[in-house]
């Protein structure tokens, strides 16, 4: 438990150190390491590592894991994955945004 509870708080410590700079790439990977650490946290609060497999069949529930975990873990990858995708467009898109005049658009300014 000593191990997960270091790569949580790496994790969260790499995150924000990558969410606080200017890069907009950057920040996407730490939003993406923080989640990674959050998905750390969930699944460290409902599998323990003696539980087994929570399939019914096989199992008694008494030995079986929490399957609410697992689905909440796995809803948040997917979820992740999408804003991962969404802000490294934006990020495409907008990388040079930082221009201090306006393009010309061809209308006059009377």
């Amino acid at each position: 438990m000593m191990i997960l509870s270091v790569t949580v708080g790496v994790l969260v410590a790499g995150g924000t150190y990558l969410l606080l700079s200017r890069s907009m790439v950057r920040i996407v990977f730490g939003i993406t390491l923080l989640s990674h650490a959050a998905n750390f946290v969930l699944l460290s609060t409902g599998v323990p590592g003696w539980r087994a497999e929570p399939l019914s069949d096989i199992n008694s529930p008494e030995l079986m894991g929490d399957p609410l975990p697992m689905a909440f873990v796995l809803t948040a990858i997917v979820i992740t994955l999408a804003v991962t995708v969404v802000m490294l467009t934006l990020a495409v898109i907008g990388h040079n945004d930082d221009t201090h005049r306006m393009p010309s658009t061809g209308e006059s300014h009377t």
